[in-house]
């Protein structure tokens, strides 16, 4: 028994043995935490890789005037009110509102005309107002939301909306020599207003403005947010003409289909006026001559004819009398219908390669 004991005393560990393992297992213990959080911390970059590669490149973001070529013509559509009626819940208007923003904002729409397409007494003019309103949202920056759109029925449903997420809509951290902004109530010296540009801090103008107005702010290049900014009050229009930027569009309301063509905001009016229907000329086979503004038209449910029959200020029997071109956008369509926010996107898509030949011969 006495050389068993002894044998197991031999084969005992001594103290610093002990001590060594210890160390070891507390060694491997601190490798393990440390291939943990290398883990942990490879998760989180593939994870902000894989985020910022989601997000939208910024598109069309001049920081200088001298890198863009501008645009002198414009773009118009008009489209009738009475597309929304169609619509089963508010829901279903709304976000039918935003399908004509997006189709305006992917093809570089300057101005949007909603008209009545109706005759008077029947039910109208709703559809033509929410419409108008919603346009009017969706071009306005995120930022100056708050100062220009109360809380309202026709924007109940806002949250359903897809973003035009347009040049113009910058956020915070993107530089550029062109921003849409509100004039403050913050008090400033004479000749000289305040306007909020979306920045952490506000924007000094030389002129001095009425507060709660929108104006287009052009910012001197390589500015910085920390200091104080200083800028210059230009027209909405310059952006394009200048740099070559889509800038949004503008949005009225026409009561009747001849006040679509009357109400022309440009002086001497629209050089082409193009109407849709599948009634019209093939679009294959037409050529766009040079403009300096353009207007499509598109009709609702019942076409063109109806908007005709309902405006008595109008003596033509056919719309095609109404317009210079009067074209089919999809000839051999497969579906009985093409509903107006459809036909918005095919026809653009169409024309988008005529427009740009008409103004640019050389490409």
């Amino acid at each position: 028994t006495s050389t068993r004991d002894k044998m197991d005393v031999d084969k005992a560990p001594s103290k610093l043995d002990v001590k060594e393992l210890k160390r070891l297992k507390k060694e491997k213990k601190k490798f393990k935490e440390m291939k943990l959080l290398q883990k942990l911390d490879q998760n989180k970059a593939l994870k902000a890789s894989i985020a910022e590669a989601a997000k939208p490149v910024p598109k069309n973001i001049l920081s200088s005037v001298k890198q863009g070529v501008g645009r002198d013509y414009t773009v118009g559509i008009a489209v009738p009110g009475s597309i929304l009626d169609n619509a089963q819940t508010p829901e279903l208007r709304t976000y039918l509102a935003g399908q004509v923003a997006r189709a305006a904002a992917i093809f570089n729409v300057d101005e949007i005309v909603v008209f009545n397409d109706k005759a008077e007494g029947e039910a109208t003019g709703r559809g033509a107002v929410q419409l108008a309103r919603v346009l009017q949202y969706l071009e306005c920056p995120q930022y100056l939301r708050k100062h220009f759109f109360p809380i309202h029925k026709d924007l109940q449903y806002a949250g359903v909306l897809n973003p035009t997420d347009m040049p113009h809509h910058l956020r915070a951290s993107e530089e550029s020599v062109y921003r849409e902004g509100v004039v403050t109530e913050k008090e400033a010296r004479e000749g000289t207003s305040w306007v909020n540009i979306g920045l952490k801090s506000e924007c000094l103008v030389s002129s001095s403005l009425q507060p709660g107005l929108r104006v287009t702010v052009r910012l001197p290049e390589g500015y910085s947010w920390d200091k104080l900014i200083k800028g210059t009050i230009v027209s909405p229009a310059e952006p394009r003409t200048e740099g070559g930027l889509y800038w949004g569009y503008t949005t009225r309301i026409a009561s009747t289909l001849s006040q679509v063509f009357t109400g022309c905001p440009h002086k001497g009016g629209y050089d082409i006026m193009l109407g849709t229907s599948e009634k019209g000329t093939n679009v294959e086979e037409t050529e766009i001559k040079g403009f300096q503004h353009l207007l499509v038209v598109f009709g609702g449910v019942a076409g063109l004819e109806a908007a005709l029959e309902a405006d008595d200020k109008l003596d033509a029997t056919d719309p095609a009398e109404l317009f210079d071109l009067y074209l089919n956008v999809c000839p051999d369509q497969g579906s009985r219908t093409i509903r107006t926010e459809e036909a918005i996107l095919v026809t653009m898509a169409s024309l988008r390669d005529k427009i740009v030949r008409a103004n640019c011969p050389s490409t």
